[in-house]
């Protein structure tokens, strides 16, 4: 993974919790970090006026006390930061282009937070070529300032499983490579619908069809796994595969992760972006940064 990590900060307490986590992965795999700030596109409730040179000094104050405050972290820290006038979203999806990631803030709960509007974070997150991570404030695996420690019990990096061909490969080298940095395992996890109810005498045979099936499905989704076993040899790995919804599933199995992974397909127009149903419960429920990676 090359390029720099590159962090939207609009000086809200989401968006510097995930400048902190963003600082802590870039320190990690040696790469190093941009903290973009724009200021034509900033919170609605920033306590300044309105006046563009206003805006700029509320955005340079927020860069710098920021970069200060990372630098302190991580003293050998390659940092740097961009005031742009451009449209958030239009400015980090153009570093998305050569990032090896781009990270945002998020509310979670039912709205992603961005700079000015939701929209605008689901938007990147749904157009970005590279992975794209939010973070939520508050978030217990994330160390947010020096009295904000990240919480110890967080233990495995989670991904979402439910293709099981090359298009899980980006997925699994993401998940693999942030496991192997933190000193973690790997959960995958695999959701499988279950069949519909019907009445005596059919009931047994349609459980024991259920549970066929699923110790299937941890057959083939552990021979998914096998070379990333051998391309990571101290990570951890345990499959997970149950029943229901994947959305549910994937909620269950993140309760207690540092972060979930799940993928989403690169639409052939650069100008449409979709975010499916589970990509949104993980965004806004999911307690740990969630990281979404395109594929083909």
């Amino acid at each position: 993974m090359t390029g720099p990590v590159v962090v939207g900060l609009d000086g809200s307490a989401a968006s510097v919790t995930a400048a902190w986590w963003a600082a802590s992965e870039a320190a990690e795999r040696h790469l190093p970090v941009v903290l973009l700030h724009s200021w034509t596109t900033q919170p609605l409730d920033v306590p300044i006026a309105q006046e563009a040179h206003n805006k700029k000094r509320y955005g340079h104050d927020v860069l710098q006390r920021t970069a200060a405050e990372l630098l302190h972290r991580h003293g050998d820290l390659a940092l740097t930061t961009e005031l742009v006038s451009d449209p958030a979203a239009q400015a980090l999806l153009g570093h998305g282009e050569n990032a090896a990631m781009l990270v945002l803030g998020s509310r979670g709960h039912g709205s992603v937070a961005s700079f000015l509007l939701g929209s605008i974070s689901l938007h990147v997150l749904g157009l970005a070529q590279c992975p794209a991570v939010a973070v939520r404030a508050g978030a217990p695996a994330v160390e947010a300032g020096w009295e904000h420690p990240a919480a110890a019990d967080r233990d495995e990096v989670v991904v979402g499983v439910q293709e099981l061909g090359p298009d899980a490969e980006p997925l699994l080298e993401f998940a693999f490579t942030a496991a192997e940095l933190s000193g973690t395992r790997v959960c995958a996890v695999r959701a499988l619908p279950v069949s519909a109810l019907v009445t005596h005498p059919q009931a047994f045979a349609a459980q024991q069809a259920d549970r066929d099936r699923e110790a299937e499905e941890r057959t083939r989704l552990a021979a998914v796994l096998i070379p990333w076993r051998e391309k990571f040899p101290d990570v951890p790995v345990v499959e997970h595969v149950a029943m229901g919804s994947a959305a549910q599933v994937l909620l269950a199995a993140s309760a207690h992760s540092r972060l979930t992974v799940i993928g989403r397909r690169r639409h052939p127009s650069r100008r449409t972006w979709k975010l499916g149903p589970v990509a949104h419960a993980a965004l806004h429920h999911v307690p740990c940064p969630v990281a979404v990676v395109p594929h083909d």
